[in-house]
This record gives C-alpha cells, structure tokens and sequence, in this order.
C-alpha cells in the first residue's frame, strides 16, 4: 500500500500528516501508526495526524502518538493540522474544527497560528508541584536550571509512578526565566522521551505560572524554538480565553510503501 503523507513541525514537535478526508487510512492498525512514526524504519515523528471531514466543523483531527495509539490533544499538532487544513484548501484563515477534548478555534496571521485551548477549571497541588489538564494531562515541576535535568530519568520516574502508570502523565520541568518568560522541557507520554516541544505542555506551564504570579501572555522557549500562551484567569484555579499562540511549517512531502 503506498501512502501519501506531509511533514509538519511546530517548534521541533514533528507530526506525519495524512489528508484522510477518503477515509482510506487504517487508522485501527497501531502497528502501520507506530511504523510511519518510527525514525529508523519509518517517516519519523512524534505522532501522526488525520485530516477528516466532519459534518459540523470544518474538519476533525485524529491524533496518534508514535506508539500507535489514540492521543489525547496535541497543541502543537492542533497548530500543524490548522497549517496543513490551509494548504489543502480545506480553510482559508480561520478554523473551527473538532480534536480529542471537544471544538477548537484556530486563526492563521502570517507565520503564527494561533489555536483556542479548552478552559482549565482546577489545579492541583501536590506539594510545591502542580498537576492540570489542558487538553492533555500535565505534571508541573519548578526548578533553577532547566537545562541540567535529565528529562528523560526524571520525567520517566513521574509518569510511571503508582499514581499515573496505568494511564500515564506528561511531564513538564519549567524554570523561570525573566517577569514573564519561562523555559520549558517535557517527557511525553506516548513518544516515552523527551520532545522539542509540547503544545498542550507549553499550556500547562505558562497558566501555572499564572498562577505563580506571571502575566498573560507568558513567553515560552522551549529546545525547538519559542511560543507564546495568553490566558485570563477564572476563579482561583482556574482559566479561560487560553491561546496557545506559535509557528507551524510544512517540512517536506512524500509517499511511503508499507
């Protein structure tokens, strides 16, 4: 069978894009997702998105982690799958669409899109870290030096621990860079390794920080580039009117036999 696929990336988050409006793809066959994810013997990328047509939304996205399951939301995936909508016609520079956690609404204002995160109704604290669902759930950890945390070990330990391995957590180490800036570095469920980026991470981080006394719109870098989350708060632990605001680009096309 040979598929035909697109290449996107948001900040070093990359995604295989399929154009499934035929609704060809087998997208039952976690073994063909976590094939094409693969970046040895497949495509490459830390997850794969479907494009479908929806009868009450411009279109509806699919996500799938590189393990070949069915996802929650993706942020970054979100912002790609509004960037690649464009491109196939489907939009022109605004969206509503369908994802994993409900309706989004995305515009497109030059190399920026920016995509409306569902409203964040509690925060929970567990000690002096932090634990929220922003499309995705999300374990918070403050530290000094973001860039001297093994990720990978540290992140590991958290999402495997007795509370969340049945299920699984992202986990996202932040340091405070400046009045409003942080540097964020997540684990992702899913992939099982550190990603250059995490939309829904990125999220998670900045409203916390809210909550630490930053305000709206925090800047974020992040290893693959930087992105931006505007937010209104909505009681004390709450939020509303989030926007996780960043680039999306097409990389390369191509067709893969399998």
């Amino acid at each position: 069978m040979a598929i035909s696929f697109y290449k996107y990336q948001g900040t070093g988050n990359d995604f295989v894009m399929i154009d499934n409006r035929k609704m060809t793809f087998p997208g039952e066959n976690e073994a063909l997702v976590k094939h094409l994810c693969d970046r040895r013997v497949g495509i490459g990328a830390d997850g794969l998105i479907l494009l479908q047509d929806h009868p009450d939304y411009d279109f509806e996205m699919v996500y799938y982690n590189a393990d070949g399951r069915v996802g929650s939301m993706c942020g970054n995936g979100g912002r790609c799958t509004v960037r690649f909508a464009r491109h196939l016609g489907v939009i022109e520079d605004v969206a509503c669409f369908l994802a994993a956690d409900g309706e989004h609404q995305a515009s497109i204002e030059r190399d920026l899109i920016q995509l409306k995160m569902n409203d964040v109704q509690g925060v929970e604290h567990i000690g002096k870290d932090y634990y929220l669902n922003t499309g995705s759930p999300h374990y918070i950890r403050f530290v000094d030096d973001v860039q001297t945390i093994d990720v990978f070990e540290e992140g590991r330990a958290i999402r495997y621990n007795d509370r969340f391995a049945a299920v699984g957590t992202n986990v996202n180490f932040v340091q405070k860079t400046g009045e409003n800036e942080i540097f964020v570095r997540t684990y992702e469920r899913g992939v099982e390794d550190e990603t250059l980026s995490c939309g829904t991470g990125v999220t998670a981080a900045a409203l916390v920080a809210g909550l630490e006394g930053m305000q709206s719109p925090v800047k974020v870098k992040v290893l693959g580039g930087e992105l931006e989350v505007a937010f209104e708060r909505s009681g004390n632990d709450g939020f509303k009117y989030i926007y996780l605001i960043g680039p999306a680009r097409q990389v390369f096309t191509g067709t893969v036999t399998v």
